[in-house]
């Protein structure tokens, strides 16, 4: 393992990077090019996040018919992995040993992350904004080249556990969870937040990734006499799971995963309004919230969208998404000053202060360190009204 502490060390005296210091890996660096690879399931259980990779494709072309960063193209090689861990693997190593990407970008699953660490941290090769908010993914020590791009799914557990100690402390409550590192980090925050009230959750049930349905789960839940229903998951089963509950004429008090909470791919096909009244999570600004109608960046985005992305679509945030990951690392890309070696951009990624993420809610920042990778911290309550998502006051957040 490269030493980074060696290198942050190095940086800090120097106070500035100088081409000299050290053996630079510049591979996927070219004079024009810059070759970033990344895994997204464009196929599979969880094909409505390939959004994200389309999304962030299509505003990389926009980046590169401007001139690109500081001189450089970006090169995109986005494969589909299907949401299997096993061809996540095989996919991360042709686009490492064939195509000699510079780094992987905002890779998307926490399992499929989690398959491909060992061997990029042995490669030295950069993981960046994996998308899972997985807790693991802070680990500097065993593992410095990979970080997590989104909000903690520990916290929106603990915002889950918050929102019901306040609005509803006598609640019985069911929890249907992915049976992955995902779903264990939700159920673990709403625990630890719970605290000695924990005894709450009167019903826990897992599905796989891979299950055709979740209508057994949920009977089992219902049949729990809970009150209150938190969903974390993939769009699929959430939708498959809301539905079921309103087939059963079950009407807890639901929650649904932020990772989960798109209009489009979630919430329409369990039905709009089945779905009316369920509570979730945003780091980011919602487009179609009128808080945000004059706000530039969420301008400048419906701009972007309307006549860049093939498809557009208001209600589907995995749109904004991928829009917001590639112009975060177009923000993160101009901060290397034109030296893209392996290194200097672990450097630049691990040194971040009071960043303000493209699309971020006002006060929430990215603040990171060579021994704290944490990305982002902190979100804000949202409840469905049949047609958008609403912000709800902030009256405990966290």
């Amino acid at each position: 393992m490269r030493t980074m502490i060696g290198i942050v060390m190095a940086f800090s005296v120097v106070g500035a990077y100088t081409s000299t210091a050290f053996a630079e890996d510049m591979t996927g660096v070219t004079a024009t090019e810059i070759k970033i690879g990344n895994t997204m399931p464009y196929s599979g259980p969880a094909a409505q996040y390939g959004t994200e990779g389309k999304s962030m494709s299509a505003y990389f072309n926009t980046i590169n018919r401007s001139g690109g960063v500081a001189g450089h193209k970006i090169t995109f090689i986005s494969l589909d992995d299907a949401y299997s861990p096993p061809k996540t693997v095989e996919q991360t190593r042709r686009l490492v040993e064939q195509e000699h990407v510079a780094f992987i970008f905002a890779p998307l699953g926490t399992a499929q992350g989690l398959a491909t660490r060992k061997y990029l941290n042995q490669q030295k090769v950069p993981q960046l904004n994996v998308v899972s908010g997985i807790s693991a993914w802070n680990d500097p020590q065993h593992y410095p080249y990979s970080m997590s791009g989104l909000a903690s799914y520990f916290v929106d557990g603990k915002m889950v556990a918050s929102y019901v100690l306040k609005h509803v402390p006598n609640a019985k409550v069911a929890v249907l969870y992915q049976n992955d590192d995902l779903g264990r980090d939700h159920l673990a925050g709403l625990k630890v937040g719970l605290g000695d009230k924990v005894g709450m959750i009167v019903k826990e049930a897992t599905f796989e990734v891979a299950d055709p349905t979740v209508d057994s789960q949920v009977i089992e839940l219902r049949g729990s006499g809970a009150d209150t229903l938190y969903i974390a998951g993939i769009p699929k089963a959430t939708a498959q799971a809301i539905r079921k509950a309103d087939d059963l004429g079950w009407k807890p008090l639901r929650f649904i995963s932020y990772t989960a909470g798109s209009i489009s791919a979630t919430l329409t096909p369990a039905g709009l309004n089945r779905s009316t009244g369920i509570v979730s999570h945003l780091p980011a600004k919602d487009p179609l919230d009128p808080t945000w109608k004059d706000d530039p960046f969420v301008r400048d985005y419906v701009a972007w969208m309307d006549t860049d992305y093939p498809n557009p679509d208001i209600k589907n945030g995995y749109i904004e998404a991928g829009y917001i990951f590639a112009r975060t690392l177009v923000e993160i890309l101009k901060l290397c000053d034109g030296n893209f070696s392996r290194e200097h951009i672990m450097h630049v990624v691990t040194h971040l202060k009071n960043f303000e993420g493209p699309g971020l809610l006002p006060g929430v920042t990215v603040n990171t360190s060579p021994t704290d990778y944490t990305w982002v911290n902190a979100m804000r309550d949202i409840r469905f009204n049949g047609d958008r998502w609403e912000l709800l006051p902030v009256d405990h957040q966290m």
